[in-house]
């Protein structure tokens, strides 16, 4: 199959994943046993009628659910994703605010979790039942089942409050300047400014963070990579390759690795549309101010216009992440070439 055709495929399936994404989250958000009115309005403003017909008037709450979603699916294609009732801000200014910060941190997590997963995963697989092997299994198993606010939690008690060896919470440390804003990414805009120590700074706030929110999609990627890996091995045409005398090396990593990366991908493409979507706990427990923290007090406050903004953007960030990971295969499996 053709490239642009490949892609123009996956494009269009793309579209029906980010409409049905969004009437998921204006289902269960409109759901939800509590008022949206008593959240935003005081108790003295609740008992005046006039107010409260007011209110629901002003944010359409006082239609039918399905023109409410109608509604909002025609402001979405016109760019319009409504304003937060907790600020009266537009929620796609709410956004582009705070989804830089969470590109940064889910960027920064997901290099560390891959390049560190596959490194185990491999050297896991090519020493099968070697120390090595048993070190990355338990290290897996860790990154899997310990929860990352407790991770979280504990890492801030040692490396910050004991040991002192890393910032504190936030992205930067009072009295520094925030850099001039190019992507929103604090680390590349000090650099492109030549503000070394700001970018300092701002390296040394995303590295706690980082390593914990790491740590899941490192135990994964390494599970996944050892399991396709020792599969790989065992296929004919690496005994073939064997017996011709290729070096182990040249096997292991241009043939082995390169078919056991297929169900990799998959995995990395998910764990990193996850961490973009916004890690709440984590940017909660750091004071990150993401779209985890964002959608966090949209939630607590019933700031429905919030809540359908970020469900969209999660739709969006998930399309692209998919997109992506099908043009790896592409790139990847000569297979997908043929069809």
């Amino acid at each position: 199959m053709p490239f642009h055709l490949y892609v123009l495929r996956r494009v269009l399936l793309t579209i029906p994943l980010v409409i049905g994404m969004t009437l998921l989250a204006f289902i269960i958000s409109h759901f939800v046993p509590s008022d949206p009115v008593a959240a935003n309005l005081s108790q003295r403003s609740m008992s005046d009628p006039t107010i409260v017909a007011a209110f629901k008037a002003e944010w359409g709450l006082d239609q039918p659910l399905p023109v409410q979603y109608l509604t909002y699916l025609k402001n979405v294609l016109s760019g319009n994703l409504g304003k937060s009732i907790r600020n009266r801000r537009p929620v796609i200014e709410d956004l582009r605010a705070f989804l830089p910060a969470t590109l940064e941190l889910a960027t920064f997590a997901t290099v560390i979790g891959t390049t560190a997963g596959l490194a185990l995963g491999v050297a896991a697989a090519v020493r099968r039942n070697r120390p090595i092997d048993y070190a990355a299994r338990f290290i897996s198993l860790i990154g899997i089942s310990t929860p990352i606010f407790w991770m979280a939690l504990l890492s801030l008690l040692i490396f910050y409050n004991a040991l002192r060896i890393v910032p504190g919470l936030g992205r930067l440390d009072t009295g520094i300047p925030i850099p001039p804003t190019v992507t929103g990414l604090y680390t590349i805009d000090s650099a492109l400014a030549g503000q070394w120590d700001v970018f300092r700074n701002a390296f040394g706030h995303l590295i706690l963070p980082g390593l914990v929110l790491s740590t899941y999609s490192l135990g994964l990627i390494t599970r996944i990579t050892r399991a396709a890996m020792l599969e790989a091995l065992q296929e004919d045409y690496v005994r073939t390759a064997r017996s011709k005398g290729l070096r182990t090396r040249m096997i292991n990593y241009r043939h082995a690795f390169r078919n056991a990366l297929i169900p990799v991908l998959t995995v990395i493409g998910l764990s990193y549309g996850t961490l973009l979507s916004g890690a709440v706990l984590t940017e909660r427990i750091f004071a990150w101010p993401g779209i985890g923290f964002y959608a966090y007090r949209a939630a607590t406050s019933l700031d429905f216009p919030a809540i359908m903004g970020v469900a969209m953007l999660i739709a969006i960030i998930f399309g692209i992440v998919n997109l992506i990971t099908d043009v790896l295969y592409y790139l990847v499996d000569p297979r997908i070439r043929a069809q």
